[in-house]
C-alpha cells in the first residue's frame, strides 16, 4: 500500500525548504503526498502565497486559515492544532513532515506525536536567536525522525537525547533549487515585479519576538542607514510575527519619499533566488543571508540577534541594530569575498530523502520515544 505523507507549510520560507521533497514524491508509486497549507500563505496582506503552491500542480492540497492579523503566536498555535487534528483524522497519514521553527511546525509535531503518527522534522538541530530556538528544539523533541543539514546539527540533536540512527544529514532541501536550470532570468524577474534598478541589494528584516518592545527603534535605525547609503534596495515584507506592522509602516513611510526603495509583500521563490543570485548584497536578519546567499557568493550583512550563532562565514558581516554599525557594514561590504560556500549540502537533499523513505526499517521506528543519555 502507498504511504500517505502530509507536509505542513505555513510560510513562503518553509515552502521553499520542502518544495523539492514534495516534487520528488509527486510521481512516486510508493508514496502519496499531501500538503496542509496554512499560516501566512492564506493572508492577502502577505501576498496570498497559497497561489504559488497551487501553481506547482500538486494533487492533494488542503488550505486552512489559522489566524487573523491580530492573533498572537499562542492563539495561532491553538488554531493550527485544532484544524490539523481534524485533517489528519480524515487523511490517516503514515508520516507528518514539518520544517524549522515556526508555530505551525510546532502544531504539526504536537498533532502527529499525540496521534501516533511518525513526525519527521526538516532542519532541526540548527541554532539561532529569539523564540525560534525554543520552538525548533521543542519540535525536535516531539519528532521521531530528523532530516538535518549537516553533522553539526546532528550532534546537537544527539546532545538533546535523540537516537543517532534516526538522524539523517541530507543538507538543506532548498539548495536543490538554487542551481536549477528552470530559474527565470534576471530580466524576467525585473519585468514581472517592475524593478527599475540596474544594480540593487535586498533588504529582508523580520521582527525579533523577544525584543518586540525595541522593534520600532531597530527598523528605524536600519532604514535610516540604508537610505543614507544611497544605494537601491528591493525590500520584501517581514513575516507576520509580533512587531511586523511597525516594520511595514516604516517601509511605507520611506517608499513614499525615495526612488531607491521598491517594496513587495512577497515574492515567488524561484524569482527570489534569481534576484538574490544577482544582488550586490543582502541585508537584514533573514536566514537566507546565511544559508542561501553564500552558495551564490553574495555578501550579507546580518543585523541583531535573530540569527545569532547560525553561521560564522567570511562573506557575512554581523552587526548591531544601530545606525552607525549598519552604515559601517554597508561601507565595508564591497570588500567581502564573493566566493561560493557550500555549507548546507550539495543540492541532492530530495534524492537522499526519497531513498531514506524507501527503507523498510524507517517505517518500523518505535513511536514511543526514548531519551539517550550522553
Amino acid at each position: 500500500m502507498r504511504k500517505n505523507i502530509v507536509f505542513l507549510s505555513g510560510t513562503r520560507a518553509d515552502f521553499g525548504k520542502i518544495r523539492s521533497l514534495l516534487d520528488i514524491l509527486q510521481n512516486s508509486t510508493e508514496f502519496e503526498a499531501h500538503i496542509f497549507v496554512t499560516g501566512m500563505h492564506m493572508l492577502r496582506k502577505y501576498g496570498y502565497t497559497c497561489r504559488e503552491i497551487e501553481r506547482r500542480g500538486y494533487k492533494n492540497i488542503y488550505q486552512y486559515i489559522n489566524q487573523n492579523y491580530s492573533d498572537t503566536m499562542d492563539s495561532v498555535l491553538a488554531k493550527t492544532i485544532a484544524g490539523l487534528s481534524d485533517y489528519v483524522k480524515e487523511i490517516q497519514p503514515d508520516m507528518l513532515v514539518v520544517h524549522g521553527d515556526r508555530v505551525e511546525a510546532l502544531a504539526g509535531a504536537i498533532v502527529g506525536s499525540l496521534n501516533n503518527i511518525l513526525v519527521a522534522h526538516i532542519e532541526g538541530g540548527e541554532v539561532s536567536g529569539t523564540i525560534d530556538d525554543l520552538i525548533r528544539h521543542s519540535v525536535s523533541k516531539l519528532s521521531h525522525l530528523h532530516f538535518v543539514t549537516n553533522e553539526r546539527a546532528k550532534q546537537r540533536l544527539i546532545q538533546l537525547g535523540e537516537i543517532d540512527k534516526n538522524i539523517y544529514p541530507i543538507g538543506s532541501p532548498d539548495v536543490d533549487s538554487l542551481f536549477s536550470p528552470d530559474l527565470p532570468s534576471l530580466d524576467e524577474v525585473k519585468n514581472w515585479y517592475g524593478i527599475p534598478f540596474e544594480n540593487y541589494s535586498i533588504l529582508l528584516y523580520h521582527p525579533v519576538t523577544t525584543e518586540v518592545h525595541d522593534v520600532e527603534r531597530q527598523i528605524h535605525e536600519l532604514v535610516n542607514a540604508v537610505v543614507d547609503s544611497e544605494k537601491n534596495y528591493v525590500v520584501i515584507y517581514p513575516n507576520n510575527d509580533s512587531g511586523s506592522e511597525r516594520i511595514i509602516n516604516e517601509y511605507g513611510r520611506i517608499e513614499k519619499n525615495t526612488l531607491s526603495f521598491k517594496v513587495y509583500p512577497s515574492m515567488r521563490f524561484d524569482y527570489f533566488l534569481t534576484l538574490l543570485k544577482n544582488a550586490e548584497f543582502i541585508i537584514g536578519n533573514s536566514s537566507s543571508a546565511l544559508m542561501e546567499a553564500p552558495y551564490y557568493g553574495v555578501p550579507a550583512i546580518n543585523i541583531g540577534t535573530r540569527q545569532a550563532n547560525r553561521a560564522n562565514l567570511p562573506s557575512v558581516i554581523n552587526c548591531l541594530s544601530e545606525f552607525a554599525a549598519i552604515k559601517n557594514a554597508i561601507a565595508s561590504v564591497e570588500g567581502l569575498p564573493r566566493e561560493p560556500i557550500q555549507h548546507f549540502g550539495e543540492g541532492d537533499s530530495s534524492k537522499k530523502f526519497f531513498a531514506i523513505l524507501q527503507s523498510e526499517q524507517l517505517w518500523e521506528i518505535n513511536k514511543q520515544k526514548t531519551f539517550v543519555d550522553m
